[in-house]
This record gives C-alpha cells, sequence and structure tokens, in this order.
C-alpha cells in the first residue's frame, strides 16, 4: 500500500513555483466606503485610510462584502446616514452585504449643536459609529499625513477589516 501512494504521489503534476517579492498581507476582510448622501467624503476617506471607494454606490459582488457607511455631522447628512442604517436592518440591502459601521465626518470645526448631538445618540444607538473631526487640510486637499487624533478606534476596525 506504500508503494501504492508514492506512486500516485510520483504522478500528480506539480504546478509552477510562485515568487512573492515584498510581504504578503495577512487574509481578512476588505472593506468599501459608501457614502449616504453626495459630499459625505467617501473619496477623501478611501485616501486617508484605504479601501475601497464606492462613492454613492452599493459594492457589487466581487468589490468588497463590508461596508462602512459615510455621512456628514449636518442634519441633512444624519438623516441619511440613519436610513442608510435603517435599510440595512430592515435587510433591504444587497445580501452579499455587511455593515460593520458607520462613520461621521465633521461638516465644521468643533462641538455639534445639540439637535445634531441628539440625531447621533440616536444611530449610535443602532450601529457602531466613528466620528472623524474637521480636519483643515483636507479642505485644502492636502490628504498626506496620518490620520487625525481621535479616530485610533476607526484605524484599529479598517486593519481588523482589511487584508
Amino acid at each position: 500500500m506504500r508503494t501504492d501512494v508514492r506512486r500516485e504521489a510520483e504522478n500528480v503534476q506539480q504546478g509552477p513555483e510562485i515568487w512573492i517579492r515584498g510581504p504578503v498581507a495577512p487574509a481578512g476582510r476588505r472593506f468599501a466606503w459608501v457614502g449616504t448622501h453626495g459630499g459625505a467624503g467617501v473619496s477623501t476617506l478611501a485616501a486617508v485610510y484605504g479601501g475601497h471607494d464606492s462613492g454613492r454606490d452599493w459594492p457589487g459582488p466581487v468589490t468588497p462584502a463590508s461596508v462602512l457607511l459615510v455621512a456628514r455631522t449636518h442634519a441633512a447628512g444624519l438623516l441619511a446616514a440613519r436610513r442608510a442604517v435603517e435599510f440595512f436592518r430592515r435587510g433591504e440591502h444587497p445580501p452579499h452585504l455587511d455593515l460593520d459601521a458607520v462613520v461621521l465626518v465633521a461638516d465644521a470645526p468643533g462641538r455639534l449643536p445639540r439637535p445634531l448631538a441628539q440625531r447621533l445618540k440616536e444611530i449610535e444607538a443602532m450601529v457602531d459609529v466613528h466620528r472623524v473631526p474637521w480636519v483643515p487640510a483636507w479642505r485644502l486637499g492636502d490628504l498626506n499625513g496620518t490620520p487625525p487624533r481621535g479616530t485610533e478606534a476607526l484605524v484599529r476596525l479598517i486593519r481588523a477589516t482589511a487584508p
């Protein structure tokens, strides 16, 4: 019996050797930024943090299945984010997608007015929320440098889902 196994092993054709130059990233889930409204900041976040820029479209079946919804912190942005989260909660999203979190990008420097802070709390009660502060350099188109302070939890989430 031993010789039969050895003969079978000898008859198996070997594929080509593949050499990879450079580090190989560990396997993991890739993620897509999806804007809940125009001007949410999807392209900026994709440029700064990495990931797939889906614009305002759902990622297709060959793009990342892990979704980070993006909205601004103004009234219309928070309403759009809430609607998109409800869409997921009702199961009306494409079946291959998973909602990981909502990422809210500051629409202005400083604290949120009380009515907007209340809307934010309502969203936080439904899903994980990560906030990105106002970054003056981004307004000028300077997307170089490290992610802003206060976004360490978002960076950890991205590293956990990105390959």
